[in-house]
């Protein structure tokens, strides 16, 4: 993926959005029946449904959610992850483009819950030390490595001492990250050495459930 200003996210939004042959029209109808609840983004897996995000979702996730603390996801999409993160005191979502805040608002808008647009990495608004936990799942995967670090190091500002972080992130050693060409540059060992480099302590990595993407859990 090249830089923040690039339309990619915005496209994949619009062809959602623009689906309308016939084909996926009766498509549609039929997922309507059979999962009436379907919305933008869980054409990339379904934590219901699809055996590794649901894996995901038991492990890395549901854990996690604690009615005293305070939440962020970054690239919350339709809203596929953040339907799990509602019991949280707070939750905040962040992205780059509003048009992806404005998706997720038609499906979730509580008032627990903060809409950021940010300059590409930053988290404005959010005061330090403040956040107990930090997700973003097929978010990282688009990103350029120097664009991790950068938010790497803005999440050090505001986790708590103690918190964690839970991403997927590109693993350009799978052949369904090599064909993908949204998919950047990182490696598992790449994706170690940033996280390091930030001053975080990786707690757990799985490089088998996804097959583009891997998956990392770490702390302060």
């Amino acid at each position: 993926m090249p830089e923040l200003d690039t339309p990619l996210h915005v496209d994949m939004l619009k062809e959602y959005h623009d689906q309308n042959t016939f084909v996926h029209r009766v498509r549609r109808a039929v997922r309507e029946v059979v999962f009436p609840n379907r919305f933008y983004g869980l054409q990339w897996g379904d934590p219901e449904l699809s055996g590794p995000q649901v894996f995901m979702r038991n492990k890395y996730v549901l854990p996690y959610i604690n009615p005293k603390h305070i939440a962020l996801e970054i690239g919350p999409g339709g809203g596929r992850w953040t339907r799990y993160l509602l019991g949280f005191k707070k939750l905040y979502v962040v992205d780059h483009y509003p048009q992806l805040l404005n998706e997720l608002k038609k499906r979730f808008n509580k008032p627990t819950m903060q809409f950021i647009t940010n300059n590409g990495t930053d988290f404005p608004g959010v005061p330090d030390k403040s956040i107990d936990y930090i997700v973003s799942v097929a978010c990282f995967v688009h990103l350029e490595p120097h664009l991790i670090e950068s938010y790497l190091k803005n999440m050090v500002r505001i986790l708590k001492p103690g918190g964690n972080v839970f991403l997927t992130y590109s693993d350009k050693t799978k052949v369904g990250a090599q064909i993908n060409h949204t998919f950047t540059n990182v490696t598992p060992g790449a994706m170690r050495e940033m996280i390091s480099s930030a001053g975080f302590k990786i707690v757990e990595e799985d490089l088998t459930i996804l097959w583009n993407s891997g998956v990392v859990l770490f702390t302060r």
